[in-house]
C-alpha cells in the first residue's frame, strides 16, 4: 500500500471525521497510555472532552479511547478544531486507588477485579492473563499470585497493577480495541515487517534511522536485596537472600542495588529484570518509514520487524516497542522504535 492510499478515521459524536490537516497516533508498550492527537478545519460536529471515541487506520481499529482535550480557534482567514486523547488506559492512569489498605495473599485478577470495580467504559470480563495471547506467560499459574500487595490511596490504579505486575515479570498494557492485558512481550518468531537500507538503494524503504547508545542509566552488576522485615532500615540479619545480574557490555565497573518487595520470591528473576530495563533505555533505533502499512498490514507494537541495514550494519530481527503515525510536513509516516527481543524495562 502506498503512502497516499492510507486512510485515517475518527469516530466520535456518532459522525466519522476524515479531513485532518496534521494528526499523531502513538502506540508504545512501555507508555502507560497510548494517544493521539489530530487537527482539523471544520469536522462538522460538536466535539466535547470526555467523548468516547475510535480511531482508525486503513479501516483497523488502532485506539479506542476518549477524548481529553478540545481547542477550537481562528484568525488569519482561518478556523481550526484540535483534539487529543488517550485510549481507556488513560481512565486508570488519572484514577487514585482510594483504598489504604494491605491484602495478604491475593491474586493479581482479584486486585485487578478489585481496582477496576468502578472504573466506566472497561470489559473486565475480557482482561487477558496470558493465555490465550501470543504473549501467553508460560509459567504456572503462580505468576499471578501475590504474597502481599500495598494499596497506597495517594497512587493511581495504573501504578499499583502495573508495579505488581512487574515484579512478577509481567507487562500490563492495552490493546488497541480497549481490552486489557497482564502478559509478556513477543520475543520469537517471524518477522511481521521488513525494513531495508541497502547502499544501492534496492527495496529500500527507510526513510531516516537513528542509533541510540547511552550508558548514563546502565550499570555493570545489579545486586538485589531480599527483607525478612523492615523497609528503609535493616542490618545483616533481616537480609534472607540476593541475587546478581550483570552487564558484559558495560565498558567499566558500575554497580546498581535495590530492595526486593516484600512480596517477591525471586530475587534473580527480578535483577535481570532491572538490568533488561536499563538496556532498554540505553539502546534503540528510531526508524521513520514512509506510510502506515506494509503489504497491507498497519505497523505495530509488540511486533518484529527484520532490519537490513548496511549503514549500521544490521541484518537481525528487532522489537518493536513503539510506533507513531504521523501525518505533517513530512507527509505521511510511521516512526518506529527498535529495541533487542527480550529486553523489557523494569
Amino acid at each position: 500500500m502506498k503512502a497516499d492510499q492510507d486512510t485515517i478515521a475518527l469516530e466520535v459524536a456518532g459522525k466519522r471525521i476524515e479531513n485532518f490537516t496534521r494528526y499523531r497516533v502513538e502506540s508504545d508498550l512501555f507508555k502507560a497510555a497510548d494517544d493521539f492527537s489530530m487537527t482539523f478545519e471544520d469536522p462538522g460536529v460538536d466535539i466535547d472532552p470526555g467523548a468516547r471515541c475510535r480511531v482508525f487506520v486503513n479501516g483497523v481499529l488502532e485506539l479506542n479511547g476518549i477524548i481529553d482535550q478540545v481547542r477550537a480557534g481562528y484568525g488569519h482567514g482561518r478556523t481550526e478544531l484540535s483534539v487529543s486523547g488517550r485510549d481507556l488506559m488513560g481512565l486508570l492512569v488519572d484514577s487514585h486507588v482510594g483504598i489504604g489498605q494491605t491484602d495478604q495473599e491475593i491474586e493479581l485478577k482479584a486486585l485487578a477485579r478489585d481496582l477496576l470495580a468502578d472504573v466506566p467504559f472497561i470489559n473486565r470480563k475480557a482482561i487477558i492473563y496470558g493465555k490465550g495471547h501470543k504473549a501467553a506467560v508460560k509459567e504456572q499459574s503462580d505468576s499471578f499470585e501475590l504474597e502481599k500487595a500495598q494499596r497506597e490511596p495517594t497512587a493511581t490504579i495504573f501504578d499499583t497493577l502495573s508495579r505488581h505486575a512487574r515484579e512478577r515479570g509481567l507487562l500490563f498494557w492495552c490493546q488497541a480495541d480497549g481490552t486489557f492485558v497482564f502478559g509478556k512481550p513477543v520475543r520469537t518468531g517471524k518477522a511481521d515487517f521488513k525494513l531495508v537500507n541497502r547502499m544501492d538503494g534496492a527495496g529500500n524503504n527507510i526513510l531516516s534511522c537513528d542509533r541510540i547508545r547511552d550508558i548514563s542509566g546502565r550499570y555493570s552488576r545489579v545486586t538485589v536485596i531480599g527483607q525478612q522485615q523492615g523497609e528503609d532500615d535493616f542490618g545483616e540479619a533481616d537480609i534472607n537472600q540476593t541475587a546478581v545480574a550483570t552487564d558484559p557490555d558495560m565498558p567499566f565497573f558500575k554497580p546498581y542495588c535495590a530492595v526486593m518487595g516484600q512480596d517477591l520470591s525471586d530475587p534473580a528473576a527480578y535483577a535481570a529484570m532491572i538490568l533488561n530495563g536499563q538496556r532498554f533505555a540505553g539502546f534503540g533505533l528510531e526508524v521513520d518509514v514512509a506510510g502506515h502499512s506494509q503489504a497491507g498490514k498497519n505497523y505495530q507494537a509488540n511486533t518484529l520487524c527484520h532490519v537490513d541495514d548496511e549503514y549500521f550494519g544490521y541484518r537481525q530481527l528487532f522489537f518493536v516497542s513503539a510506533r507513531t503515525f504521523v501525518m505533517g510536513r513530512r507527509g505521511v509516516i510511521t516512526r518506529l522504535r527498535l529495541s533487542e527481543p527480550g529486553v523489557v524495562p523494569a
